[in-house]
């Protein structure tokens, strides 16, 4: 009789929607493995919705994240401390199959460690770095194609950039459409917070990322006052991101003299299914707006030396930032980047979408994005490709063939 079939994955992210992506595909994995009869151990350098999912933490990454040049140098030390444990820890429990989420500047350097000490061990990436939108050379490019053995793309240009340029590619679809799947709808949400169904809610979200509070709270809450002397019968609602925003922002609420509230992070999704328009950060949030049918501005800002740097010696050139836009490859919703971001233009442009033509045209292009996105079952779909790997690199293993893992046409 056979025993147990034991496996060890070890997964690396960073930043809360790396944490909430991890958190996804981390229960995708631990169910198929119980379908599979297979002993799945999940260990991780993420955050706490992963460890929530049922991944044991190596360290929690999620207070290390920003963007920026002289941004991120705090973080270089407290990072580079953390992954040398990992890799400790990994040296003395090596892990049958490594996925890479996100996190361009630690996990490139991760992925290395991992082919350089467990050649034949699969290296996944899922949800590769943009470098499909921003990339400046093809250095980044190459090392992601060169460390991954099978790459699952969430975005359908993603996936066709990352198979021109010579890696394994599967797109899956986007998680949040499973995530979202089982959203309150705009009537039942607004029961559950108490929000009348006349009342105009505006949802304003300023940060996941401690640098945001600086560079992006001050320009939205300025919007939102803006807007809050033409609208005195807006409601403004803010999703904490992270519980240590909370104190901040609710001074700065004070400050402001904003009518606003602050919702915790586990009612964030009922918030924007009662929304009727966003204010927020340009990230993965815009594509939870459009998949609940929010109109939304996006808008992102970093300090003055990064952008200028950004521009003038890394010539980087940014066709679309938020996600949403990204998903088309043309303007859906307005993002306003760095000077462009100021308040004037923020509530302009976001008083424009509370009601008539501008609002309805961003409801009807959502149609088109939320196709794109992909069918139910990307989780689901991104742990079979895993579990397909996972095997493969057994087999291999078990016949002793030396030969590279996992580089089947996709």
């Amino acid at each position: 009789m056979k025993g147990v079939v034991k496996k060890r994955i070890f997964i690396s992210t960073g930043e809360v929607s790396g944490d909430l992506q991890g958190s996804m595909l981390v229960t995708a994995l631990l169910k198929k493995a119980r379908l599979d009869g297979i002993d799945l151990e999940i260990v991780a350098l993420g955050g706490d919705r992963m460890e929530a999912a049922g991944a044991n933490l190596l360290g929690n990454t999620i207070a290390l994240s920003s963007i920026g040049l002289l941004e991120a140098v705090p973080y270089i030390l407290p990072t580079l401390k953390m992954q040398r444990y990992a890799k400790q820890q990994l040296r003395e429990h090596p892990p049958d199959l490594v996925i890479l989420i996100d996190y361009i500047g630690a996990n490139l350097g991760m992925g290395k460690f991992i082919r350089s000490q467990f050649p034949r061990c699969p290296i996944v990436y899922y949800i590769a770095p943009q470098e499909w939108v921003w990339s400046m050379n093809d250095k980044n490019t190459n090392q992601i194609v060169a460390i991954t053995d099978r790459l699952l793309a969430i975005f359908p240009e993603e996936a066709r950039y990352y198979k021109n340029q010579g890696a394994s590619v599967t797109w899956v679809g986007h998680p949040l459409v499973d995530r979202l799947a089982s959203a309150p709808s705009r009537e039942a949400a607004r029961q559950t917070l108490g929000i009348l169904p006349e009342e105009k809610v505006i949802v304003l979200s300023p940060a996941s990322r401690k640098q945001e509070l600086k560079f992006l709270m001050p320009a939205i809450f300025e919007a939102a006052q803006k807007i809050q002397a033409q609208v005195p019968s807006a409601k403004f609602y803010i999703p904490l991101a992270l519980d240590r925003y909370h104190n901040e922002i609710e001074a700065a609420v004070v400050n402001y003299g904003l009518n606003a509230k602050l919702i915790p992070k586990e009612s964030g999704q009922t918030l924007i299914a009662a929304a009727d328009l966003a204010i927020t950060k340009s990230g993965t949030i815009n594509l939870e707006m459009a998949l609940l049918n929010v109109p939304q501005v996006a808008i992102y800002r970093i300090s003055k030396f990064t952008a200028w740097a950004g521009r003038n010696i890394l010539k980087v050139k940014i066709v679309f930032a938020s996600p949403v836009n990204l998903v088309p490859m043309r303007l859906v919703v307005p993002e306003l980047l760095q000077e462009d971001a100021n308040p004037d233009r923020i509530a302009r442009e976001s008083l424009a979408l509370l009601s008539g033509p501008a609002r309805d045209k961003i409801l009807e292009e959502y149609k088109e994005v939320q196709r794109e996105l992909g069918a139910l079952g990307a989780c689901d779909r991104a742990a079979s490709e895993i579990f397909e790997l996972l095997s493969y690199s057994s087999e291999v293993a078990d016949q002793n063939i030396a030969q590279p893992i996992g580089l089947k046409s996709k």
